[in-house]
């Protein structure tokens, strides 16, 4: 283990020496302003469910915590900031660095108790959720080294010490509030998404041409609401709705609709129509797939109502915590309350940034140039090492700006034409990029979105 130590040491002063000769060329980024390296110390934790394991280093290297267990619990977080203060209250540190890897939810905890640590804000606590790929590209630079939760923590300080770390401090449990809640809207939306598309195998099985009418075609606007479910589950099978009277299809309909359809007569002959040309299947299978489908109404209708409840209490935290820059965000056409909270929630806040390229690499919305002399590649894959909830609420709000505000929609019909493959999503991504300046530009000055001009709030 000495002689790895040894061997990576060696390794990594002639790597830091012209990294520190860049850094002194170079006029050094918001970060490098911020912090003294050599007066800072760095540590690296490995989280894991049960166990955290800590590594603190100096800029020279040397090992003020060699990869301790510490308990991933608030004794054990107590235990690591007294051994942090410790080392800071005996040493000419100034600063410290903390570097975790985003691994779930597990040190979500640990960040938000040493970010806010009264006993470590005088020595400026800088605390990172660095991504796990990043981390694993920087540790396969290195040769013979183990896989094991000590190395890793060592890893993880080490990629502190050499400034790789571009990524955003944590923000507090602020944030988290609204971001969980975000978080959460997008988790009951795809399951809700995931429950109709199920569903929809068995209303095919069930009543074939119903399943495939869309649009003007099908019978009702809401092909989930409550009278298509009536439909689909008061009749046993489609033969039911093919043998059933206009008139007695009419009269339910208005029963369940509660006469909110405006033609019922073509409504019911429509259903019918339908139900002649679908498939008939063996009368074993209608009572299973009519209790199926029940089962997934059901479903459907408690997500839709939970939705609800979380809408409200999203906008109740976004109007408690960030109520001016939600208002900027809402003042873009085609957005809404579900992309401005969304982007607030894992953006935070924008001053946290220093220019728009910032964001973007944030979100993950960059593109690797791939060239060499004479060559340049077409196909240039995103690189999606990024925050994905900040990437995705992007994109969607990129396609409804599209829809709404006519210079992007030229901007995407020019990027669309530009290429022969992966059009929609190159230009919707491209899009998104052009977003990414608008929404920095509108926050950063405080000011509301105006098609001629931009209206400064008070």
């Amino acid at each position: 283990m000495n002689a790895d130590y040894a061997r990576l040491q060696s390794v990594l002063w002639i790597r830091i020496i012209p990294f520190l000769i860049s850094s002194l060329l170079s006029k050094g980024g918001d970060f490098m302003k911020k912090v003294d390296y050599l007066s800072t110390l760095f540590v690296g934790i490995d989280i894991g469910a049960r166990q955290n394991v800590v590594s603190a280093i100096n800029f020279e290297q040397e090992f003020l915590i060699k990869m301790k267990p510490v308990p991933n619990t608030q004794s054990g977080a107590e235990q690591l900031e007294s051994m942090l203060v410790k080392i800071l209250e005996n040493s000419m540190f100034r600063a410290v660095i903390i570097g975790l890897e985003s691994t779930s939810f597990y040190g979500v905890h640990i960040a938000n108790f040493l970010s806010a640590s009264e006993k470590l804000m005088p020595y400026k606590p800088y605390v990172y959720c660095l991504n796990p790929k990043e981390v694993a590209n920087y540790k396969d630079s290195f040769n013979s080294l183990d896989k094991n939760d000590g190395i890793d923590s060592f890893v993880i300080a080490d990629f502190a010490r050499v400034g790789r770390i571009h990524t955003e401090p944590w923000r507090g449990s602020q944030y988290l509030a609204l971001q969980r809640l975000t978080r959460h809207r997008l988790h009951i939306v795809e399951c809700l998404t995931r429950e109709k598309t199920y569903m929809l195998s068995n209303v095919f099985l069930k009543f074939s041409e119903f399943a495939l009418l869309d649009g003007e075609e099908h019978p009702f606007s809401n092909k989930y609401g409550a009278t298509a479910s009536s439909i689909l589950t008061d009749f046993l099978s489609s033969e039911d709705i093919a043998n059933a009277s206009i008139e007695e299809l009419v009269e339910f309909i208005n029963i369940k609709s509660r006469k909110r359809i405006s033609d019922p007569q073509t409504t019911a002959e429509i259903l019918q129509q339908a139900a002649r040309n679908s498939y008939r299947l063996d009368k074993c299978l209608y009572e299973p797939l009519t209790t199926s489908i029940a089962c997934s109404f059901n479903c459907i209708q408690a997500f839709e109502k939970e939705l609800s409840t979380i809408n409200k209490a999203i906008e109740k935290a976004v109007m408690g915590m960030n109520p001016v820059e939600y208002q900027i965000l809402m003042s873009i056409p085609g957005f809404g309350p579900v992309y401005s909270s969304g982007i607030l929630a894992e953006l935070g806040s924008v001053h946290a940034f220093p220019n728009n390229d910032a964001i973007a690499k944030y979100a993950g919305i960059v593109w690797k140039e791939n060239q060499s002399g004479d060559f340049k590649a077409e196909n240039t894959p995103m690189n999606k090492a990024g925050n994905r909830y900040l990437r995705y609420y992007l994109i969607e709000a990129a396609g409804s700006v599209v829809r709404n505000i006519p210079e992007y929609q030229t901007f995407y019909q020019k990027k669309f034409a530009e290429v022969t493959t992966h059009q929609h999503k190159r230009a919707l991504a491209l899009t998104s990029r052009k977003l990414i300046r608008l929404i920095f530009g509108l926050l950063a000055k405080n000011q509301l979105y105006s098609s001629n001009r931009v209206d400064k709030l008070i």
